[in-house]
């Protein structure tokens, strides 16, 4: 009810007005969630293949045919499929926003386009997946966005599609069907924007070469609609918050950093210190909890619960977003070792969650045994290694009134000697993943 209040609001607000009203109230809701779940799910789970990969770059990713993918869709048929188990799994987990991949750079789409046949709603399954999980995001009340690739490996508007898409899968603007295919992605927006309700986010994953897809027209039309939808900066213009991909930053992004994906080497605009808020970029990190992003029986290459927890403190230590991405089943369901470590989370952030949720990033960035976030004047220390006396954080600016453990929520002993701040740890357990202690400052 918010949300569409809040909608409606910023709706009627002049232009003028109403645009920066608008991102403030984007970029306050993203930094309020912090934790989200990613979602890729398509038909190319049914071969426990990576979504869209193995027909671009084939040496990379073999063990299928570019016509064994493009076939999958004639056998997907997800009868175990249970959208409301799936939103109530990231509540547990306690993730606050949930984003789905509407379609992957194969083209196919988990949605009913009108415009391709090339759709969910043409394989043995027949059903509008985006609908059905869109809806109980909405009554479970997990804010929801669309994963949207520009890449489309099945528009002939896009590439030429007599050739195999290992070929040309970096598309062909300079091809007079460009346009075409333009209008084709925009009808596409303008469906998930009117169709599905109201939507946290429109995450483009456009690759290389992102000018090439007039990134300022889908941003206008996106806040025409939806002003209160956030867009990533996969498309061109930076947008609202920026994506490194499968890791952390090595210090806190500020405006002007350019954060590329993958390629941590050409990360710039780091800073080892917390900057000024008004220097700040909004940032978000995605990850895997294991090696691959959708639906693979052979990769048993977990990550554990507490590199998880820690993973997603050290983003909001430098300020920014989670999203920890599950690739379900060709049944359906979510696989048990993704479950376990989610509720593991989950577990953790019922005690720990107010060190997280609407946090920003700590004035002290080089702690040795672990991580800072803030919020107001209360600190949170995260301590990853446990001391045998007493944990001693030096280099602390502010005057420290109350220090106080989250697990137990009583006032401890401390000591504080200029920046130097002390707290013994005689009687106190450690929690096998972090122990947070709240340092309430004046």
């Amino acid at each position: 009810m918010r949300s569409a209040v809040l909608f409606a609001l910023f709706a009627a607000l002049p232009s003028c007005w109403g645009a920066d009203a608008a991102q403030a109230e984007r970029l306050r809701r993203f930094n309020e969630a912090k934790f989200g779940m990613f979602i890729h799910w398509g038909p190319y789970s049914l071969a426990s293949v990576e979504a869209s990969w193995p027909i671009m770059r084939p040496e990379r990713h073999p063990g299928i045919t570019e016509a064994e993918y493009r076939a999958l869709p004639q056998r997907f048929n997800p009868v175990q499929f249970d959208p409301r188990a799936w939103v109530r799994l990231a509540k547990a987990a306690g993730q606050r926003y949930m984003v789905f991949t509407s379609k992957h750079h194969d083209g196919f789409c988990m949605f009913d386009s009108l415009f391709t046949s090339y759709k969910i709603t043409r394989t043995p399954f027949k059903k509008d997946i985006a609908a059905m999980l869109a809806s109980a995001a909405r009554e479970e009340k997990l804010p929801f966005g669309f994963y949207y690739s520009p890449p489309d490996m099945n528009h002939p508007g896009f590439r030429d599609t007599s050739k195999p898409s290992s070929a040309n899968w970096g598309g062909e603007p300079e091809r007079p069907e460009w346009p075409l295919y333009l209008s084709y992605m925009e009808l596409q927006i303008r469906e998930l924007l009117t169709r599905y309700g109201d939507i946290f986010v429109i995450w483009f994953d456009g690759l290389s070469n992102r000018e090439k897809y007039d990134g300022l027209r889908f941003h206008r039309i996106i806040h025409e609609i939806q002003p209160l939808a956030l867009i990533n900066n996969r498309i061109g213009p930076i947008g609202d918050f920026v994506t490194p991909e499968q890791r952390l930053p090595k210090g806190i992004p500020v405006k002007g950093a350019q954060i590329l994906g993958t390629s941590a080497a050409l990360d710039k605009g780091l800073s080892a210190t917390a900057p000024k808020p008004e220097e700040f970029q909004p940032w978000e990190t995605c990850m895997t909890i294991n090696n691959t992003w959708g639906y693979n029986k052979n990769d048993r290459k977990f990550k554990s619960s507490r590199d998880l927890i820690r993973a997603l403190i050290d983003a909001a230590s430098k300020g920014g977003n989670f999203l920890l991405n599950v690739g379900p089943t060709p049944e359906g369901t979510i696989q048990p070792e993704f479950e376990e470590r989610l509720l593991a989370i989950g577990a953790w952030l019922k005690i720990n969650g107010e060190a997280i949720y609407g946090t920003t990033y700590g004035p002290l960035q080089d702690i040795p045994f672990g991580r800072m976030t803030a919020k107001g004047k209360t600190l949170y220390l995260h301590v990853y290694d446990w001391p045998k006396e007493a944990i001693v954080l030096k280099g602390l600016a502010s005057k420290v009134v109350r220090v106080t453990a989250l697990d137990g929520n009583k006032p401890l002993k401390f000591t504080q000697t200029g920046g130097t701040l002390r707290i013994p740890v005689e009687g106190l357990k450690p929690d096998p993943a972090t122990t947070v202690f709240s340092l309430l400052t004046r």
